[in-house]
Parts: C-alpha cells; structure tokens; sequence
C-alpha cells in the first residue's frame, strides 16, 4: 500500500522503549539504537520524501511465539531490501527500506559482535538487514490504520492461546 511520508507517524516514547528498559537487542547491532540516529532524525529525513510502500505479512501466533518468527522477521526485511533495490533501479535512488526486529539476531545471530559496531568495518548482510523501524520511533500501529489495515498486535494476554488467531508484522520503503 502507498501512504504519504507526511502521514508517518514518528514518537519519542515508541524509540524510548528499545533503551528503557533495555531490550534485548539494544546496542548489538548498526540498525537497532543507540547507534540509529533516532525520531528526531528520521522526521528530519521524512520531509524529502512524498511517499512510503507499507507491506504486511499476517502470520500465524504459534509461529509469531516461537523461534521460527526469526524467518518470518528475516523474511520481512529482505522483502524491504528488495522492493528499496527494485526502486533505486527504478530511478528512485534515495528509496530507504525498514523492518522489525533486530538485524544482529535475525543475520548474525552466529556472530559474536556485529563487526560494523565493534569494529567500523562494512555489514555482513548488507543486501539484507535493514535498521529497526522501533528505533526511529515509528508508530506502526498507525502506520498500519493509514494503510487502511487492521493490525493484529500480540499482548501478555496473546500467550495464554498461542494456537489461535494470527498476528501481523510489517516494512516501510521510503521512496524519494
């Protein structure tokens, strides 16, 4: 679905929640905070584009609650890398994709550090992984009303019936 950038809604307090407290993944990798430069910039960012591709994938809760939701989220963010390519060859050369989950655990989870964090040197995955939509504090909930979707959010009470319903994670490509 095409949404326009001005109807992306970025908060302080969603970006907040990656450090306070700490989630698992803060700080191991260059997509996930504090080494993502955050709302304040992203909004920055925002302004030179017009519009944005959401996309979703419903997936069952059984797997969203299990370890095989690392596929699911390793799939998410190669579709947003591939549609982000598929533009830039298309003329769009600023088109920027984002994801859920952190690129350390779903690329590198063998690895011990992220080299790019540890040592300055370039990502493993750089056609893959792409940075945390968490981090830049974009409100997905509403990006997915703007796209005109319904998101099926898993809270503490999902867990109690992990065999029922479906939940939904989605991707951002900005695109100039």
């Amino acid at each position: 679905m095409i949404v326009s950038a001005v109807d992306i809604s970025v908060e302080d307090d969603l970006a907040k929640l990656c450090f306070d407290p700490p989630c698992e993944s803060y700080g191991l990798s260059a997509s996930c905070p504090p080494h993502v430069a955050g709302p304040s910039a992203f909004r920055e960012l925002l302004r030179g584009y017009e519009r944005a591709l959401v996309f979703r994938i419903e997936v069952p809760l059984q797997i969203l609650l299990s370890n095989e939701r690392l596929e699911i989220f390793r799939l998410l963010h190669q579709i947003a890398a591939d549609v982000e390519q598929a533009a830039v060859r298309k003329g769009y050369r600023k088109s920027r994709g984002y994801a859920g989950g952190s690129c350390k655990q779903l690329f590198c989870g063998d690895q011990r550090v992220c080299q790019v964090v540890s040592e300055g040197r370039a990502c493993r995955n750089p056609d893959h992984a792409r940075p945390s939509m968490s981090g830049f504090g974009i409100n997905v909930s509403k990006l997915m009303e703007t796209a005109g979707w319904t998101m099926n959010r898993i809270s503490a009470e999902t867990d109690q019936a992990p065999s029922s319903g479906m939940g939904t994670v989605c991707g951002l490509v900005l695109i100039e």
